[in-house]
């Protein structure tokens, strides 16, 4: 069983109506790491992450990774509106046949670990916006995943759930030492929640920095934190202007 990691090299896209999406785009995401693809919208940062799913192919270049336990996380929270949430977020584990009994158990647990607990029965029309990402959040946990891809997953929420989920995922990552590849449009949500941003040209998508943020951005306002924003924004802004 894999640990998670996940290359991607000179990888190109071109869609059927002729729009380029990506061109030679290579990154790489060590285990363990939480790294977030920051580019302006319409660049190609999730047709990057499809592709390191195994959800898109590729026309040109090579994705490897090191396991085939994915979670993946879309930015709407695709629930199924006549199921209740243990239901909905119990779905990889159906389609894999665990064993109902097991599964019960593993997605009530999940639904718990993301502020959950006591809402297995409540459906997608009684949730908030940012309760249903909830969901959407530990349907991905159930089936225990190495390398957790999200895409823009908090772009619709205010401001208060954005933050409060984004807290949440960073305790998730340290407590399962996941791999994390986060797609993001937001300079202030990468810098405090990764460990290391890619910056995306505007398209065909390319990486044109790739950042180590430091340890001691504890807080949204540390220090560090601000640093980070300050080196991030510099790098998006000449990949803008390239």
């Amino acid at each position: 069983m894999g640990n998670g990691a996940v290359s991607l090299s000179q990888i190109s896209k071109r869609f059927p109506g002729g729009t380029q999406a990506l061109r030679d785009l290579s990154f790489s995401v060590a285990p363990g790491e939480f790294a977030a693809l920051l580019g302006p919208s319409g660049c190609g940062k999730s047709t990057a992450l499809r592709i390191a799913a195994g959800l898109l192919a590729p026309d040109a270049g090579t994705v490897t990774r090191d396991t085939n336990d994915i979670g993946f996380v879309f930015q709407d929270p695709t629930l199924m509106p006549w199921a209740d949430a243990l239901t909905n977020a119990r779905l990889p584990l159906d389609l894999k046949h665990v064993a109902r009994g097991e599964a019960n158990d593993r997605t009530a647990a999940a639904l718990k670990r993301v502020g959950l607990g006591g809402f297995e029965h409540a459906y997608p029309r009684e949730l908030s916006g940012g309760m249903k990402m909830r969901v959407s959040l530990a349907r991905a946990l159930a089936a225990q995943p190495k390398l957790l891809l999200l895409d823009e997953p908090f772009a619709a929420l205010d401001e208060i759930t954005r933050n409060a989920l984004g807290d949440d995922l960073l305790r998730l990552w340290r407590e399962d030492g996941l791999t994390v590849l986060f797609v993001t449009h937001s300079v202030s949500e990468s810098s405090f929640l990764a460990s290391r941003v890619l910056v995306m040209s505007p398209r065909p998508g390319s990486i044109t920095a790739d950042l180590a943020l430091p340890p001691g951005r504890d807080s949204r306002l540390a220090p560090a934190t601000i640093d980070a924003q300050r080196r991030i924004s510099a790098a998006l802004n000449t990949a803008l202007a390239a």
